[in-house]
């Protein structure tokens, strides 16, 4: 006789989705996640609309889950897990919305891309990012500071390099830019989000339309001759590329500036060794976890850590708890710019992991030392707890970071 793998013992009253993140460390998750996860990786969790699915606290169970085909990340069966969001079933992913597809049409969508960004490809790129960086370097010199390290340099320098990749006029980065937050905005109307996503659309198809007329030398432009994607399918891939390229990096690097200046020993180990730059970029996406929720939901029944995951549960992932998660990270909320983070779960896992990962690295290994190297005395303009912070967007980091440094 076999004994039942389901752990019924386990089971316990749901929860929310914890938020509050704990007073007086900006990078910390909220300490709840940490009390559940020592308690078991999954744990009940009942959603704004009422549904009863799971929160998913544990690097291993979310790494498990984010490999198996089981569980599916289509927006349409998928339940809200943030507070004031839409309480009614979400709408499919728009057209080459690579985050919201399951095979085959993802498949299909990643394989025509995965070229364009591959290691070696955007190791080619360095140059440039050197160059974008220099010159947002000078600028904030001649300023004389302070300024707000967000509007001056984490935001410009990715937007220039997606704008760049992609062949999107950057003169037009006030448009998107502004519609990417909304999208990302926890506390906007469904409504909202879907007229910002049908914007950029928009935009994009039009530059999609031009390329094909007169053929450019950059990703859609390549996309346009080398496939037989329709517009509206490109303008979708443009328009998730976009979207994923601007708020993402910006983040890492305004939050990432931000935990170095709270932490001088940790500042101090990367400036007098350049090549903890490497390690760097990898520990602070995994101490920082900007993309800090998931969400899968369970094609059919599923066994997992002693649970039974019914099928049409949607399972909450927190990333940030899983890379917090003391199982697999020694001390994990200590900064440690000399750990090895590989296997954070950072840049997500499974075929939905960030397809622009390697151009991500690049612009952080290049523009992280850079800024330290060039203003030896920078040091914040306002007391830390006045930076404000982005609580209600799915992808945490500052709305400013006031800076300022000694002149030489």
């Amino acid at each position: 006789m076999t004994s039942c793998p389901v752990d019924h013992a386990a089971q316990s009253e749901p929860v929310t989705l914890p938020l509050e993140r704990p007073a007086g460390c900006p990078f910390d998750p909220p300490a709840e996640l940490g009390r559940l996860r020592e308690q078991h990786p999954l744990t009940p969790m009942t959603y704004p609309d009422g549904h009863v699915g799971w929160l998913a606290t544990g690097h291993a169970v979310i790494r498990a889950i984010l490999a198996d085909p089981r569980f599916s990340s289509r927006y349409e069966i998928l339940h809200y897990p943030f507070p004031g969001g839409p309480t009614s079933e979400l709408p499919p992913a728009p057209v080459g919305d690579l985050t919201g597809l399951d095979a085959p049409e993802h498949t299909r969508y990643r394989r025509l891309l995965t070229g364009k960004f591959t290691v070696r490809r955007m190791r080619l790129l360095t140059e440039r990012v050197e160059e974008i960086v220099t010159e947002h370097l000078d600028a904030m010199e001649r300023s004389g500071g302070p300024l707000d390290l967000v509007a001056a340099y984490a935001q410009p320098v990715p937007a220039l390099m997606i704008c760049e990749l992609l062949g999107v006029p950057y003169s037009d980065r006030d448009l998107f830019q502004r519609h990417v937050a909304t999208v990302n905005d926890q506390n906007a109307t469904m409504a909202d989000q879907g007229a910002a996503i049908t914007a950029i659309h928009e935009y994009v198809h039009t530059l999609v339309v031009a390329k094909r007329a007169r053929p450019t030398d950059d990703l859609l432009g390549d996309l346009t001759r080398e496939t037989e994607l329709s517009d509206g399918e490109l303008a979708g891939i443009g328009t998730f590329l976009l979207g994923a390229g601007l708020d993402t990096t910006a983040n890492m690097l305004s939050l990432g500036a931000f935990a170095l200046l709270s932490d001088p020993a940790q500042l101090a180990a990367l400036r007098a060794e350049p090549e903890l730059a490497d390690p760097a970029v990898e520990e602070l996406m995994r101490y920082l976890s900007i993309a800090h929720t998931g969400a899968r939901t369970a094609l059919e029944d599923v066994e997992l850590a002693g649970r039974l995951i019914k099928a049409g549960d949607t399972v909450t992932l927190s990333v940030q708890a899983a890379n917090r998660d003391p199982e697999r990270f020694p001390d994990p909320d200590t900064l440690d710019l000399r750990r090895k983070a590989t296997g954070h779960l950072g840049f997500g896992h499974g075929i939905h992991q960030c397809l622009g990962q390697q151009l991500a690295r690049v612009e952080m290994r290049v523009a992280i030392p850079a800024l330290f190297r060039r203003f030896p005395t920078l040091r914040l303009a306002v007391p830390a707890e006045e930076v404000p912070l982005r609580t209600d967007s799915s992808i945490y980091g500052v709305h400013r970071l006031p800076v300022t440094w000694e002149r030489g």
